[in-house]
């Protein structure tokens, strides 16, 4: 499993990924996007739904919980959910994602280990804030690394490497990293 890291330094660089990801995607892809609070979720959903080009403003769906933005120019539609109040999987069922998954692009905030049944790919968008940072006190805005790991058949090695050339040509630097395989980590842990 390779992740693709990307390090930015303004909440503009967290849009910009984001518009630019929003080009590969197509309709029924699901986003589960992790992060503690103020890591950029709802930031980097703006910006997917500025490259879609859907009705707007996007805004955190924490109290409505799931906002649909319909496509303006024929792409998919953008499906915004914040599960961050959600109690048990139930809830997510009551939603009745599964109507909008064809047909939009779903992203999923505080979904991590909650949605990712619902379907055979996804791509988790991990949001990292420094602990501590130490920078400006004028300018606020804390650097971001993102992590992006695609699961699935849906993201193969092509789908992958398109990402990453994506991302690269929207003047972003993007690492890569593997994961190592089940019988690595497992060797690793005999020596242990």
């Amino acid at each position: 499993m390779t992740t693709l890291c990307v390090a930015t330094d303004r909440a503009e660089g967290t849009r910009t990924l984001a518009r630019a990801l929003a080009g590969v995607l197509r309709a029924g892809d699901l986003l589960v996007l992790d992060g503690p609070l103020g890591a950029g979720k709802t930031t980097f959903t703006q910006g997917l739904g500025a490259g879609l080009d859907v009705r707007g403003p996007v805004a955190s769906p924490t109290f409505v919980i799931e906002r649909v933005h319909p496509a303006l120019s024929g792409g998919p539609d953008l499906v915004h959910v914040d599960a961050y109040r959600l109690g048990a999987g139930e809830d997510l069922d009551d939603l009745d994602l599964e109507a909008d998954l064809d047909r939009a692009v779903t992203v999923i905030e505080w979904g991590r280990g909650r949605v990712e049944h619902l379907v055979e790919s996804w791509l988790l968008v991990e949001l990292e804030r420094p602990e501590i940072w130490d920078g400006d006190p004028e300018d606020p805005e804390e650097p971001r690394t993102i992590r992006l790991t695609p699961q699935g058949p849906r993201w193969d090695a092509t789908a992958s490497g398109d990402l990453a050339e994506t991302l690269r040509s929207a003047g972003l630097s993007v690492t890569t990293t593997t994961a190592p395989t089940a019988a690595i980590a497992a060797e690793d842990e005999e020596s242990r």
